[in-house]
């Protein structure tokens, strides 16, 4: 249903409230000039102002952090560098180089300045580059092939000389990489196999001095090599049999040669053994004769006594130990009856008779 509103006839509900529409949307007022001059003054232009003051700032200043270094090129040229750490190995390098002449140094990090819109900041981490290099192979002293696995630890000194040298850290760890084995190849050929395996201690010495001749040849590139290590040392894989053979063969004669030393201990333990035992023997034998014999010159001294005492006693008990001796059962003896050695026999016999 329609009923009659301000600006007209507007349709409405059962209600009584207006229903909106497209034809009864209240006609909005029309924005006067001197509004829109209120509106432009009071909203946009401060509003600009801010965006613009923004802009200007966001083209005219930088940072630079803790883990950073920069650079400001003015048309493509360097102008200004940033350093914090190494600020005097720059500074000196930017004062001894021609291509730098004009650049200027500034130590420090945060907030910074720039031209606008005329100065570009290129900027570089200060932080320890990791670089492993590609596995390559290598033949020492000894005609022994090797394959060794690097890995060098680097960093940006001078981001100046860098930017024009290397341009990026891609470029760096192929140099890195150039120059890392060619040094490896030339200290190994001079290096048996076995040294550079086993002794660590020439290892760490090679890899430094490889380390300080890098760095000698890279001082101009904004670089420097902080640490050169032998990840892996291995033999190419088509070696392994014959390693494996020659690995055998060394075990073997070692095993031979470990039996044999074991057969000669063997048999000095076992003669002095039995020197010890035969001396041990002797002395045991000379030790019970020497007994054995106190033993009877007592005994003879017992039964000396013995016979003081009463040697009819002592005759009597001699023949019987005798009899006891040579007779035995179904023992016949041919013996004259008025023998020492038979008086006892007969005189049993005869008693038994009576």
């Amino acid at each position: 249903m329609r009923m009659m509103g301000k600006n007209g006839p507007i349709e409405v509900d059962e209600n009584g409230n207006p229903i909106f529409g497209r034809t009864n949307r209240p006609k909005r007022k029309k924005m006067s000039k001197e509004d829109r001059k209120k509106f432009f003054k009071n909203v946009f232009l401060p509003l600009l102002i801010v965006f613009a003051l923004i802009f200007l700032a966001n083209a005219s200043l930088y940072t630079v952090n803790e883990m950073e270094s920069a650079i400001v090129l003015r048309f493509g040229k360097i102008k200004t560098v940033v350093v914090d750490k190494n600020y005097d190995i720059v500074l000196k390098q930017v004062e001894h180089s021609k291509k730098l002449s004009d650049v200027k140094v500034i130590k420090g990090k945060g907030l910074k300045f720039k031209v606008p819109f005329m100065d570009e900041v290129e900027k570089f981490s200060s932080q320890l580059i990791t670089y492993k290099t590609h596995s390559g192979e290598v033949t020492t002293l000894d005609k022994k092939k090797i394959v060794l696995d690097n890995n060098a630890q680097w960093k940006i000194v001078n981001p100046a000389l860098f930017r024009i040298t290397m341009r990026s850290i891609t470029n760096g760890n192929t140099r890195l990489d150039d120059l890392m084995f060619s040094q490896l190849r030339e200290y190994i050929g001079k290096t048996k196999g076995s040294r550079l395996i086993s002794d660590k201690d020439y290892v760490y010495q090679m890899t430094s001095e490889i380390r300080d001749n890098i760095n000698e040849q890279i001082k101009d590139y904004g670089m420097v090599v902080k640490d050169v290590r032998i990840a892996k040392t291995e033999f190419p894989t088509q070696n392994n049999e014959n390693i494996f053979k020659r690995m055998r063969t060394e075990r073997e004669k070692m095993a031979n040669k470990l039996r044999a030393e074991g057969d000669e201990q063997y048999a000095v333990i076992k003669a002095n053994a039995d020197k010890e035992a035969s001396i041990i023997k002797t002395e045991a034998y000379a030790k019970a004769e020497k007994i054995k014999g106190e033993g009877n010159a007592e005994a003879a001294q017992i039964y000396a006594d013995a016979y003081k005492l009463d040697p009819e006693f002592y005759a009597f008990y001699k023949t019987l130990q005798t009899y006891k001796l040579t007779l035995k059962d179904n023992t016949r003896i041919v013996i004259d009856s008025d023998s020492d050695f038979a008086k006892y026999l007969f005189k049993y016999n005869l008693d038994k008779a009576k």
